[in-house]
C-alpha cells in the first residue's frame, strides 16, 4: 500500500511528462491521439455521469485536454497532476480559452486524506499504466467518490497484440507518441482493473475497446479491448 506522504509516482515518467509540456495544445502534434480521443471519452462520460453542475475531479489530467472539456459541459473541474509543467500550461490554457478549471500539484493519494467523497465523477485517463501502483490510484479515486459517484479509468491491455499497437505501431511505425511513452511491463489487464476496482469498493458496470483507425484517424468504442480500453465503475452507496 503506497504511503501518501510519498506520492505513488515515477521520477522518471514525471520528467518525461514535463519534457512534453509545450506541445500538449497541439492537435497535429506529439499529443494528436488525445485530441482524436478526447471528443469520443467526453461524450461517453457526459452520457452516463451527466457533466453539467457536477464536481468532478480528473486525476493525472496532464496540459487539461479532458478536464478543460468537460468544464465546457457544465461540470465543476480540478484537476490534479505531479507533473508541474503540464500543469502550468493546463492552467495558462484554460485562462486563454475562458473555461474555469482548478488546478493543483497533489496526488491523488493525498487528495483522498483531504476530500474524501467530494466528487460526483472521477476520472483517471491513461494515467494507471505510469504510476508504480495501479491499485493505490484505484483506491484514492474511489474514496474520492461520493457514494454512489461515477469512477472512469482508461488504460492499456497487456498481450502480443497492445504491444504490437500500442508500442511498436504507435511509437515506432505511425508516430503517433514519442519513443519510450509506454512500457509493455506496466500495462494492465481489464481483469486485473476490475478486481482493483473491486477491492477498493467499486462496482464495475462497463469495460469498452478504445479503437483506433488510422485509415480516418477516428477512434470508436466497441468490443475489442485487447488494446486500449476504459472502464466505467460506481461507488458503493
Amino acid at each position: 500500500m503506497t504511503d501518501s506522504r510519498r506520492p505513488n509516482a515515477d521520477a522518471g515518467e514525471l520528467a518525461k511528462f514535463d519534457a512534453l509540456a509545450q506541445r500538449w495544445w497541439d492537435p497535429t502534434g506529439t499529443m494528436r491521439p488525445l485530441h482524436q480521443l478526447n471528443p469520443v471519452r467526453l461524450d461517453w462520460i457526459d452520457r452516463h455521469a451527466g457533466l453539467a453542475g457536477k464536481r468532478v475531479l480528473d486525476v493525472g489530467c496532464g496540459g487539461g485536454i479532458l478536464a478543460e472539456a468537460m468544464a465546457a459541459r457544465g461540470a465543476d473541474v480540478l484537476g490534479i497532476d505531479l507533473a508541474p509543467a503540464p500543469l502550468r500550461v493546463a492552467a495558462l490554457h484554460a485562462q486563454r480559452s475562458g473555461v474555469r478549471v482548478e488546478y493543483r500539484d497533489i496526488s491523488a493519494e493525498s487528495l483522498a486524506e483531504e476530500q474524501p467523497g467530494a466528487f460526483d465523477v472521477v476520472t483517471c485517463m491513461e494515467m494507471l499504466e505510469h504510476v508504480p501502483d495501479p491499485a493505490s490510484t484505484v483506491r484514492a479515486c474511489a474514496t474520492l467518490a461520493r457514494p454512489g459517484g461515477h469512477v472512469v479509468f482508461s488504460t492499456i491491455n497487456r498481450n502480443p497484440k497492445s504491444y504490437l499497437f500500442a508500442i511498436i505501431g504507435a511509437e515506432y511505425i505511425l508516430r503517433l507518441l514519442p519513443r519510450g511513452t509506454h512500457d509493455y511491463a506496466k500495462f494492465i489487464r481489464p481483469a486485473e482493473l476490475a478486481r482493483h476496482c473491486r477491492d477498493a469498493g467499486l462496482n464495475v458496470a462497463e469495460i469498452l475497446g478504445m479503437s483506433y483507425n488510422p485509415l480516418t484517424r477516428v477512434y470508436s468504442l466497441g468490443r475489442d479491448t485487447d488494446v486500449n480500453y476504459i472502464v466505467r465503475a460506481q461507488r458503493d452507496a
